[in-house]
């Protein structure tokens, strides 16, 4: 199970280390890890497509229940974030965040493509020392073939 990211994190300053929560979640969820996820987003709201899910073992629960797992353990996919834009105050121990999501997939009959695009915004706290997700809200603009992705089309990851 993974650990948050200690906001001292050497000498990187708390964008980078927010950035590195961002690429964290899209790991987690193409390599399958489910439970991984529910860690990282042990205290964030998690705004999908359906009602909003809080809480560790909830959201592993919504990612098993909406992410079709293949043979290799994993989804077969590439979340690609970009265009990150992180707002850190300091002083108050928050942060903003907002990026771009492009959802690749490929199995040995499905080319590689374009399943989902869209937007995240986040929210994040820093809590005893660690930055933490307090919030992520999905936005998915654009929807390709999700039928080997995801058991209910539609569906936010």
């Amino acid at each position: 199970m993974p650990t948050p990211v200690p906001s001292h994190s050497g000498s990187l300053p708390s964008h980078r280390i927010i950035e590195n929560l961002i690429a964290r979640y899209a790991e987690l969820v193409d390599d399958g890890d489910f439970a991984g996820l529910g860690a990282l987003l042990a205290d964030a709201t998690f705004h999908g497509s359906g009602e909003p899910v809080g809480g560790s073992a909830a959201i592993e629960e919504m990612f098993r229940n909406t992410v079709i797992i293949h043979a290799d353990g994993t989804p077969r996919t590439q979340h690609v974030t970009t265009n990150i834009g992180v707002e850190v105050d300091e002083q108050a121990g928050t942060a903003v965040a907002r990026s771009y999501v492009t959802v690749l997939q490929s199995l040995a009959d499905l080319p590689l493509q374009p399943v989902a695009a869209g937007r995240y915004r986040d929210r994040f706290a820093r809590r005893e020392g660690q930055w933490r997700f307090v919030e992520r809200r999905v936005q998915i603009r654009m929807v390709g073939d999700v039928s080997r992705h995801l058991h209910r089309a539609g569906a936010g990851r």
